[in-house]
């Protein structure tokens, strides 16, 4: 499909502000027919902002919407969707308990015409698998959503979108959650629907997925436009400049010290369910990654030793003194810290402020005379946004009011101002930015380096090998390989995970 010249979707001197805080000044963004246009940027870069005022859930404070050559307002949801707007989040909006045919027609449902207003289920169920053909997917249109993996319900965003009618479809990290082989059919699906007309506008982190789907790549800035470039001429080098204003040489980091003393120790551990009971052992000055495919039970494990899931049988051994842990105040009694994978659900308060965030896991510290002090919380928050450079620096800003990136700070000075010794992250960059990523790298580096234990669950391979110094490899809820940094590769790593 020959990407068109004429903008489908044009966006002229765009601006917006918050609280006197300017987020976007002067936004130029032009979006073709029949092209994935690729929105990239830091997180606080401005994309998700942009992003809500092209589906009308911020009105812009000045500048121009052109949709098709004509000027528009979309001052709400329904005006994106009518004119041919529709977005897919990474967290997706559907409804588990409902079939994939009655979530794909929510909130447009088809009606039988007749004295009595019933739902026309055979044809939206008819529709729904005409849709999915489209796809390339064989998805049982009575499936509930909730039987459904995580590409197979992205795919049902994509046919929800299809079936209103969509010109321009927005996917904000799409291949996130995703395995590679999901990744790889959603990628293929979105190609497909490109040669048949469709538009995208894609926000993604992984770079090399930007060099093979993308045409063209818009750069945001601190809320400015950097440059649009073409993809087929862009280096990821260059890209890396575009977004952070410097060059990236080393992605990561990587720091070596020396090994010290066991730091933690679990013997026979048996989570909830699984066949095979797990040892092994962490030791401080090393980073110990966990690597394996989706379902191999790396988060479980994670979970269960800090409390958050009960265990079968097993001893948590720290510092060479057992830990007896039943619930996650017991392990942040014992040293832990916990990054979990999803931040906005497990690791923030997003209706709570910086400051109660920064708190809130040690509590014990902020207190005078046996009250809490403001005084000493807004002192916790000051000292972690300076460290950690949190933006914007507005300390009273909720937690839902940051980007990824910088919720993914805040949920590390949380942790960090526990005084941990033993630190979880699992999947600490997903959905980070890459200038970001490398200053997580050097958090990490930094707390290996002031005697700190570090785990790593990543499901990013490069991540993996490019940051751990020894990797455990896990399928079907055991360990399958435990390997040494100098032994490890792509090769080794896919055929442990993979059983073998």
């Amino acid at each position: 499909m020959e990407v068109k010249t004429l903008a489908l979707l044009e966006m002229k001197g765009i601006n917006k502000a918050f609280s006197g805080v300017t987020v976007l000044h002067d936004v130029h963004l032009d979006v073709r027919q029949g092209e994935v246009h690729v929105l990239l940027g830091e997180n606080g870069a401005g994309k998700s902002t942009i992003i809500k005022i092209m589906t009308g859930a911020y009105t812009k404070d000045k500048g121009e919407i052109r949709w098709d050559g004509r000027p528009v307002e979309i001052a709400k949801p329904s005006d994106a969707i009518d004119i041919g707007i529709a977005t897919i989040y990474q967290e997706l909006n559907l409804i588990p308990h409902l079939s994939v045919a009655e979530n794909i027609f929510l909130g447009h449902e088809k009606k039988k015409h007749g004295r009595y207003s019933f739902l026309d289920r055979k044809y939206m169920r008819e529709k729904s698998k005409e849709l999915m053909t489209k796809l390339g997917q064989s998805i049982d249109p009575n499936a509930l959503v909730s039987s459904l993996g995580v590409g197979q319900q992205q795919l049902v965003e994509i046919a929800k979108a299809l079936s209103l009618n969509a010109k321009l479809i927005i996917m904000d990290e799409p291949t996130s959650s995703l395995s590679a082989q999901e990744a790889e059919q959603l990628l293929a699906t979105i190609e497909s629907l490109r040669e048949q007309g469709m538009t995208f506008i894609y926000v993604s982190h992984r770079l090399e997925e930007i060099k093979r789907i993308g045409d063209r790549i818009t750069v945001l800035r601190d809320g400015a436009k950097i440059e649009t470039v073409d993809v087929s001429t862009t280096s990821i080098d260059r890209m890396i400049e575009l977004m952070v204003g410097r060059s990236l040489h080393n992605k990561y980091p990587k720091q070596t010290f020396t090994r010290g003393q066991e730091a933690l120790r679990i013997e026979n551990l048996k989570m909830k369910g699984a066949s095979h009971p797990i040892s092994f052992a962490a030791y401080q000055g090393e980073i110990l990654g966990f690597s394996g495919l989706v379902g191999a039970g790396r988060s479980e494990l994670m979970k269960t030793i800090f409390g958050a899931e009960p265990k079968e049988t097993g001893k948590v051994y720290v510092f060479g003194k057992e830990a007896v842990i039943r619930q996650p105040r017991d392990a942040i009694e014992a040293g832990f810290a916990f990054i979990t994978e999803d931040r906005k659900t497990e690791g923030l308060f997003l209706d709570q402020s910086l400051i109660f965030n920064t708190s809130i896991a040690n509590l014990r510290e902020v207190k005078s005379n046996g009250l809490l002090s403001s005084v000493k919380m807004k002192e916790v928050a000051e000292k972690y946004v300076r460290e950690l450079q949190i933006r914007p620096n507005n300390i009273n800003l909720m937690g839902r009011n940051f980007s990824g990136g910088n919720q993914q700070k805040v949920v590390i000075a949380k942790w960090l101002f526990t005084q941990a010794r033993i630190f979880i992250f699992d999947e600490p960059t997903r959905g980070i930015d890459v200038g970001a990523k490398v200053e997580v790298y050097n958090l990490i580096n930094d707390l290996v380096d002031l005697g700190a234990c570090v785990l790593i669950v990543s499901s990013d391979l490069p991540e993996i090998l490019g940051m751990c110094d020894r990797i455990l490899v896990m399928s079907d809820g055991r360990i399958t390989a435990d390997l040494q940094r100098e032994e490890a590769t792509q090769e080794v790593i896919m055929k442990a995970a993979t059983g073998g």
